[in-house]
């Protein structure tokens, strides 16, 4: 979830504070891994702070991974390149699994920004320790996405590398795989952007806004593989 300070958001909405008393469950973050369709819809519709945006995203990379792993696998037999399908399908699996995990690590840092937000300011010293636990949090808020971006540059890679040699009765599905990469991507940058001015280790946030950058690199090459995709769908 987009994470940015009080006082920058252009629409009228819930103050830093309010998030704060905006709690979920103990077991919240547990059970994302699991639940329905439609239980998490249902809480990603809910007036709480998490999940968001960044969990969004990270499910955006795991429905990619999945789809290219099903495509790679509808890729077997003699006709296909076997060392190349089985490649993508063994690191597709791996990132469908990795991009769950995102989303549940994305939801968990934001809970650490509520409890800094939380945290109590009735002495100087207590505001300086808040402010110090606000940055630690921020910065730990900007590791999801960032390592969202790090799986959206794997994947549009394995759809670059799968398409050539995919099975053409499912390349469409390796289109809607580039376009959730895509969406993966802008979310991930749009995260890390939100949180920069928040960081206050140079080296850091020089590190997280290169990250960020990458992503149009990202939904260049993804919609590159959509045109060659629609092209060919074409013929």
């Amino acid at each position: 979830m987009p994470v940015t300070t009080p006082g920058r958001t252009a629409v009228p909405g819930p103050t830093w504070e309010t998030l704060c008393r905006v709690r979920r469950g103990p077991d919240s973050l547990t059970v994302m891994r699991d639940e329905t369709i439609g239980s998490f819809l249902t809480r990603l519709a809910a007036r709480s702070a998490a999940p968001g945006g960044g969990a969004v995203g990270a499910l955006h990379a795991a429905q990619a991974a999945a789809l290219l792993a099903m495509v790679a696998r509808f890729s077997d037999g003699p006709r296909y390149d076997a060392e190349t399908v089985g490649r993508v399908r063994a690191a597709a699996d791996g990132l469908a699994d990795e991009g769950v995990g995102l989303a549940v690590a994305d939801s968990a840092a934001f809970e650490k920004v509520i409890a800094a937000y939380g945290l109590p300011r009735d002495t100087p010293e207590a505001q300086a320790a808040r402010s110090d636990a606000i940055a630690d949090a921020m910065a730990g808020a900007a590791r999801p996405p960032a390592d969202l971006m790090a799986a959206s540059l794997r994947l549009v890679g394995l759809a670059e590398e799968l398409l050539p040699v995919a099975n053409k009765n499912v390349i469409s599905d390796i289109a809607a795989a580039a376009a959730a990469i895509s969406a993966a991507a802008v979310t991930a940058a749009l995260n890390i952007e939100a949180n920069l001015t928040s960081i206050k280790d140079p080296a850091l946030a020089e590190e997280l806004a290169a990250t960020a950058a990458l992503a149009d690199g990202v939904t260049d090459r993804a919609g590159r593989v959509v045109a060659a995709i629609r092209e060919e769908i074409a013929q």
